[in-house]
This record gives structure tokens, sequence and C-alpha cells, in this order.
């Protein structure tokens, strides 16, 4: 009967309490980058380029003319 009188109580038991949560791993580390050889020879690039679309001078064509910027003095 006392009991009911004193309200509510936290739990205080070992399995009534919030479990303790590890430490979160260390990220991982990056790997060092490899330096290009010093004695090794460099690719020359592509002869016509990387890059080639066949319609893309096509699109040049086709926009407007661009507008001269007017002076405001």
């Amino acid at each position: 009967m006392e009991e009911e009188l004193q309200g509510w109580e936290t739990p205080r038991r070992e399995e009534c309490r919030i479990p303790v949560v590890p430490q979160c791993p260390a990220p991982p580390r990056k790997r060092p980058v490899a330096l290009p050889e010093l004695g090794k020879e460099r690719r020359e690039p592509p002869k016509g380029g990387y890059f080639q679309p066949p319609d893309l001078e096509s699109l040049f064509v086709l926009a407007p003319p661009r507008r001269q910027a007017s002076s405001c003095a």
C-alpha cells in the first residue's frame, strides 16, 4: 500500500538498464596515391581528340547571333 502512495520509480535492476553502445570503428585509411614512375613515358592524346560528337557543329549553326554589348557611358 505504501508503494502506491510514493508514485513511479525508475527501475534500477541490471536487466532494465540501457546497454552501453560500443565505440564506432575508425574510418578506413586512404590508400597512398601511386606516383607515376619517372622513367615511364606519357601517352600522347588521340590525334582526333577525346570526344567527337557528330552533330556538335550543327548546334552552333542553329544558335542565334550574339548581340553586341552596348556601352552605358
